[in-house]
């Protein structure tokens, strides 16, 4: 293989070709292993797991302040987005203080194990229920792959609350081992089986994208926030377009991780190629610099 030559192009498709920008996939601290196992076995299982104590809740403390203070008072265009919910699109652009989230290496060590390498993220937002908000209707997040179910998710997304979250103030609500049924909505009985995903800041709700599930109604007198990443397999589009919405000065700024998750990565061997090279040579041409 050392002169170039692929006798067999299975092998060509599996082929890190890049000499200077080798991928860093799976290179995050690891993660107690045991703990993926026991973790992974509640996402195959139910669809989605909760782990608490995950991060400081002086670091949530500090990403909450930073964060809403960037929110204005637009809300939603319809009862998806949620007309009483504020949302901030574009967060590494404003902010990089969710990017420690993004990647965490225990949510990196269960992608490494739910996605293939070199996945990507798909979308970040802080997601803000206002009082009075009602029930987001249920849905899954990868729905917007035309791929006929049921199959393997394509996606994986996280929650982390900013404020804790209560079966009165909107917690998301999942329905457990809706991630294996075929193209079908959800019956009456199924949604009223949702279950709240009750959890304390400092939390994170991991689940996969072929999961039924919504943003609760916000029955409370106070808004709850949360931050969410979600993530696609590497041959997938991404939700939100990295490439316009965060300059590149502020995309050199990020980690090597956060490059790779935003698309200045390839996935073997060469989708993301620009100008027949790996994307990370823009990110050391100075010129045309689109900051």
């Amino acid at each position: 293989m050392g002169d170039g030559m692929f006798e067999d192009v299975r092998a060509y498709g599996k082929a890190d070709l890049a000499g200077t920008h080798r991928s860093t996939a799976g290179t995050q601290a690891a993660a107690d292993p045991a703990l993926l196992d026991r973790l992974l076995g509640d996402v195959r299982r139910q669809g989605f797991v909760l782990v608490p104590d995950v991060v400081p809740i002086e670091r949530i403390e500090a990403i909450r302040t930073d964060v809403l203070q960037r929110l204005d008072a637009r809300v939603g265009r319809n009862n998806f987005e949620g007309l009483a919910t504020r949302r901030l699109y574009a967060v590494i652009a404003k902010t990089m203080v969710c990017n420690e989230l993004v990647e965490h290496p225990l949510v990196l060590g269960l992608l490494d194990r739910l996605l293939e390498p070199n996945y990507l993220l798909s979308q970040l937002q802080v997601i803000d229920i206002l009082p009075g908000e009602s029930a987001q209707p249920l849905h899954p997040d990868d729905g917007f792959y035309a791929w006929p179910r049921p199959r393997p998710a394509l996606g994986v997304a996280t929650i982390w609350p900013l404020d804790d979250f209560t079966a009165e103030n909107g917690a998301t609500v999942v329905v457990p081992g809706s991630h294996l049924w075929d193209d079908r909505m959800p019956t009456d009985e199924e949604r009223a089986a949702a279950v709240p995903a009750v959890m304390p800041r400092g939390s994170v709700l991991l689940f996969l994208g072929t999961l039924w599930h919504g943003g609760g109604a916000n029955r409370s007198d106070r808004a709850r926030a949360c931050v969410t990443a979600q993530y696609c397999a590497p041959w997938c589009r991404q939700q939100e377009n990295f490439a316009l919405s965060v300059p590149r000065e502020r995309v050199r700024q990020c980690s090597e991780h956060v490059q790779r998750l935003l698309g200045y990565s390839i996935h073997p061997p060469f989708m993301g190629f620009v100008d027949g090279m790996h994307p990370k040579r823009l990110l050391q041409d100075a010129a045309g610099d689109d900051a």
